[in-house]
């Protein structure tokens, strides 16, 4: 009877549970009280009981199956051997939100003894009737709570507040009751648990020993087998000797023999002798009359004990529904404690609301009293305003009579004055009259002497014009011939640009001499004022007049007053832009343009290239062949003018159309593409007759230069140049198989060295890279920051053995920006323009852009971080992944513009933009637009840079420009730009933001959590930082001295070795 006691305590423990959790419902929560809401439990929470079966101990299961089997096979269990199923429909649920305050006075308690009569009313929104989720949290509670809150206070009147902090009141002793009958509630399950864990303690000492017996019972049954074996070898041996006898008694009586009945007792007698004989025999211990006896005891036990194994079976299943059973109401014990701590901790913010409400109520008391007072003074105010408006029309009334009385009588003054004067004029008229006779006879003698002498004056007047207009007439003509030779400093670049470009194409199509176009460039170089004038002059005439004029200006060559630099690269913005690259090449160019250097830029012609940005776009012609794989083949050249330098563009007319791919780089021939342009570029250089100072060749896309012109181009004459290389990021190097070197006219065999090109890692492979740095006479990389972390092997991406070789003619220059084209005064993609001391445009172009992308703009203080690029390993991806997630923590807006190369990183970006696609705070833009950039660099409270290595980095200089304050990795050229403000090591002068050294999370966190203090802390500070940011001096005029230095040296060195 043990496991039915079991039984019975857990159905009975089950009921209990149901009851007190059914019975214990909250009510009186009504009209415009504050309305907490609780989410049903889920059916598959609710307990289940149960049965288990009787469980027999071993002798009486015996006993009882010995007892069954003489009346049959079949066995009949009283009982059911499955738990019960639960409905949902044996759970009541009402889904009302509140009840009236009449339900809070009949509630009762009787959930103890097992009888539910309270139904359970739960407030359920947007749920099914088996929802599962999870309560919402106090956060969301609270807030919901405070917004209707705010929403109803607006039209309450105290009366109304007070009955409903009544109410509160009410509710809350309600739930303390609640809380009270949850805390029992789980006492006592807790302890009914612990009974339940000792009867299912009990309950598996009881299964190890049916295990035991089981095992017992299975020995017995093999020894059953065993002996039913035996018992049949012994029918067959009996039925055999019967047989056996049957005939020897036939044979007995056919010769006289006694009969085999006779002779039964010699039989017997010679059965047992051999019976005897074999010990181990079943006959040794069973004789024939008790062996049926014996077999059918045997069959009778082996019956019973099948019926035992299934009975024990059954109790197995049991058992395990039953310990299925205790784990449900574990899960549900859970759940309860999950509610009870929810319970809790909205109780909590109801007394938290409770109490903020009574100071609100002493609040409003306050109020009300001090109304009743403004009201009574606004009644007296109102009766001594109408006494006094009364008391003032009246005197307005007075006022206007004395006026018009005033008015009458200065009007009798004055006429009586007038007649004094009358009067005194009438006795002195006469004597008036005889003086001005007097005075007009004295006039016309006057007039007449001095018509005269304005005469002589004017004469002289005549004579003085007519001399300074000779004057004026000889000044022009000296001046005239004097500007001749001044440079013209009032035109623009472009101007100048598009005269060189045009003399270029006379010599490129043969229309001048090469000396001719020499001597006419250095006047355009010079910008003298006789080119010009000529210039403008036949500016209406055909080209052979122009020519003719230009031709008339040749005189002696003078000496050249700057450098003549050709820059030859893949990109240049704003036309060919893909990173960095192009901004330094147009920035470098137009600050190198302006200090009096003549600057060319040769380019691929690309078809994916923004042509509206060329001006005067035109194709010379002239074409130019270039020797690749062996054969010649033909390039169309193209000249332009962008933000005022002059460019040649370059079109191969090869038939794999090496620049109409739609794209700049990423085809699995670029090898091939660029190591093509860099021989034209050369061979054009060559054609046209120039004569450069200094080639500058950039990255590994042009890289090629170097070789190609020591090996190829200066044998044939074009050595007048200086090469200098620059390695934007080492992380691209372009290698190749050496066999692809022999494309462009490169000797495999000679340059395939580890000396010259072979890569470090692999020999049979060339590096274009490692060639430049070898073959070039300056060797330059973006930041010094940079060019020391090159020169370690993680750096270096294996050339750092290479650029260690030749350290001497290697050095760093920090790029800077175009300060023109990033300048938040003259953008006109801003909503407002603003410098750094009118900084109220910044906040507008702020609240514009929240609008704009649909962000929170209620709070115009919270801070905006914005991050702008490419979403690149390198860029430190995983970072700006957290960077978005820790501003909303910190109470930040988050706003992402760029894209990824990498369809994964992309991918993953996409998601993460979806999340946050209608959120408040957080914007992603995965594209890349310029327009939007610039407004997001002016809207910007923070910049965040988190690269894991930046060769030196433009966007953290633009946001500065623009006053935002980064927030950055120490790395390259970050770690010479930005400097934190707590770093005593750096002057004052030059902190400018906040840094962190390692790549983790928890150096980013720290950066991010300092500035968020600073801004909200300091915010006058902040506002200093923002203008000490805009106003440092990321131009390119720094660098392009230095690049002019390091020119000058080469040129100086090669010149001296030469004279030696």
């Amino acid at each position: 009877m043990e496991a039915y006691f079991a039984g019975d305590q857990m159905v009975t423990l089950s009921s209990k549970i149901s009851a007190r959790i059914l019975s214990h419902s909250l009510s009186g929560l009504n009209k415009g009280n504050i309305c907490v809401r609780f989410l049903a439990s889920s059916y598959r929470h609710l307990p289940t009981s149960c049965r288990i079966h009787h469980s027999f101990s071993s002798k009486n299961k015996r006993h009882h199956l010995k007892k069954m089997s003489l009346e049959g096979p079949s066995i009949t269990m009283d009982g059911e051997s499955e738990p019960e199923n639960v409905s949902n429909q044996n759970v009541p649920i009402e889904r009302e939100g509140i009840l009236p305050e009449s339900d809070s006075d009949e509630y009762d308690n009787n959930g103890s003894n097992g009888d539910v009569t309270n139904e359970a009313i739960i407030d359920v929104e947007n749920s099914a009737h088996n929802d599962t989720r999870a309560p919402p949290t106090p956060e969301k509670t609270s807030l919901a709570i405070a917004n209707d809150a705010g929403q109803q206070l607006s039209g309450l009147q105290p009366e109304d507040l007070v009955d409903m902090i009544r109410n509160a009141e009410k509710n809350i002793l309600l739930l303390n009751q609640a809380r009270v009958r949850a805390l029992d509630d789980l006492g006592s399950i807790i302890s009914e648990k612990a009974a339940l864990q000792g009867e299912i303690n009990m309950l598996e000492v009881k299964l190890a020993e049916n295990d035991a017996r089981m095992k017992v019972t299975a020995q017995e049954k093999l020894q059953v087998e065993r002996l039913e074996d035996q018992l049949e070898k012994l029918r067959n041996e009996l039925v055999e000797r019967s047989r056996i006898g049957r005939n020897e008694s036939d044979m007995y009586k056919d010769h006289g023999y006694p009969s085999r009945k006779e002779d039964s007792t010699s039989h017997l007698s010679i059965i047992h002798s051999h019976v005897n004989e074999d010990h181990n025999h079943p006959l040794y211990q069973l004789d024939s009359s008790s062996y049926q006896s014996s077999m059918q005891s045997l069959n009778l036990e082996l019956r019973s004990l099948r019926n035992e194994n299934e009975l024990l079976k059954n109790d197995v299943q049991t058992l395990r529904d039953g310990l299925n059973r205790v784990k449900i109401t574990d899960e549900h014990v859970m759940t309860l404690e999950k509610e009870r701590s929810y319970l809790e901790s909205a109780l909590k913010d109801l007394e938290s609301k409770f109490s903020d409400s009574r100071e609100d109520v002493s609040d409003l008391f306050n109020l009300k009293f001090e109304h009743k007072k403004l009201v009574e003074k606004v009644a007296n105010l109102q009766v001594m305003q109408d006494k006094a408006t009364k008391q003032a029309e009246r005197a307005i009334s007075e006022l206007q009579k004395n006026q018009e009385l005033w008015k009458k009588v200065d009007k009798l003054e004055e006429s009586f004055e007038e007649a004094k004067v009358y009067k005194r004029s009438s006795e002195k008229l006469q004597q008036y009259t005889e003086l001005m006779q007097q005075k007009i006879n004295l006039l016309e003698d006057r007039l007449g002497k001095s018509d005269e002498e304005i005469h002589s004056y004017l004469q002289l007047y005549q004579e003085s014009v007519q001399e300074f207009q000779d004057t004026l007439n000889r000044l022009k003509e000296e001046s005239k011939k004097r500007n001749l030779h001044d440079p013209v400093d009032d035109l623009p670049w472009e101007f100048w640009s598009q005269l060189l470009l045009m003399i270029d194409g006379w010599l490129l199509e043969k229309k001048i001499t090469a000396y001719d176009a020499s001597v006419l460039r250095e006047m355009a170089w010079k910008r003298e004022g006789r080119i010009c004038n000529a210039y403008i002059a036949s500016k209406e005439k055909s080209e052979r007049d122009i020519i003719s004029t230009f031709l008339g200006l040749i005189s002696k060559v003078p000496i050249s007053p700057g450098l003549y630099i050709v820059h030859i690269a893949a990109e240049m913005a704003p036309i060919a832009k893909v990173g960095g690259l192009g901004d330094v090449v147009t920035g470098l160019s137009k600050t190198l343009q302006k200090r009096g250097h003549l600057v060319e830029i040769i380019l691929p012609k690309y078809d994916c290239m923004q042509y509206d940005r060329i001006h005067d776009l035109k194709a010379l012609d002239f074409v130019v062949e270039s020797s690749f794989d062996g054969k010649q083949f033909k390039n169309k050249i193209w000249v332009g003018t962008v933000e005022g330098l002059p460019v040649y563009f370059i079109e191969p007319l090869h038939p794999s159309n090496f620049f109409w791919r739609g794209k700049f780089y990423g085809e699995p021939d670029d090898f091939k593409r660029f190591s093509y342009f860099s021989r034209a570029a050369l061979e054009l250089l060559l054609r046209a007759g120039k004569k450069p100072d200094i080639i500058h060749c950039h990255d590994w896309q042009t890289a090629f230069v170097a070789p190609l012109y020591w090996d190829l181009y200066a044998p044939r004459g074009l050595n007048s140049a200086r090469i200098c290389f620059t390695c934007h990021n080492f992380e691209y190097q372009g290698t190749a198989p050496a066999s692809e070197m022999a494309s462009c006219g490169l000797d495999v065999q000679q340059l395939n060295r580890p000396d010259r090109m072979q890569d470090n890692t692999s020999r049979d492979r060339v590096n274009p890279v490692k060639g430049a740095v070898v073959f070039s006479n300056i060797v330059t990389t973006v930041s010094p920051t940079y060019a020391q972390e090159v020169r370690t092997a993680e750096g270096g991406k294996g050339l750092h053995t290479t650029v260690n070789l030749h350290s001497k003619k290697f050095v760093g220059i920090l790029n800077g920006i175009d300060t023109g084209a990033w300048n938040p005064a003259a953008d006109t993609f801003l909503e407002i323009q603003y410098s750094a001391t009118d900084l109220l445009g910044k906040a507008e172009n702020k609240s514009a852009l929240r609008k704009q992308l649909g962000l929170s703009h209620a709070n115009s203080r919270q801070p905006l971080v914005s991050c702008i690029t490419r979403l690149v390993p390198q860029k430190g991806v995983h970072l700006i992944r957290h960077a978005i997630y820790r501003t909303m923590e910190l109470g930040g807006q988050f706003i992402l513009l760029g894209s990824s190369p990498l369809s994964h990183i992309q991918e993953e970006f996409e998601g993460i933009a979806k999340q946050f696609e209608h959120h408040d705070h957080v914007r992603l833009i995965l594209k890349y637009d310029e327009s939007l950039s610039r407004r997001i660099y002016a809207a910007s409270d923070m910049f965040i840079v988190p690269s894991i290595f930046e060769p030196c980095g433009l966007t953290q200089m633009i946001a500065m420009r623009y006053g935002s304050i980064p927030i950055a990795r120490k790395t390259g050229g970050l770690n010479d730009s930005v400097f934190d403000i707590n770093d005593d090591t750096i002057p004052l002068q030059f902190r400018n933001g906040f840094t962190f050294a390692n790549a983790d999370e928890q150096g980013l966190n720290r950066a991010l959590e300092r500035a968020f203090n600073h801004y909200r802390s300091h915010p006058v500070s902040w506002q200093e930082l923002v203008q000490k940011v805009m106003n440092l001096d990321f131009s390119w005029d720094s660098s392009a001295s230095q690049y002019e230095e390091l020119y000058s040296k080469s040129i100086a060195r090669a010149r001296s070795f030469h004279r030696t």
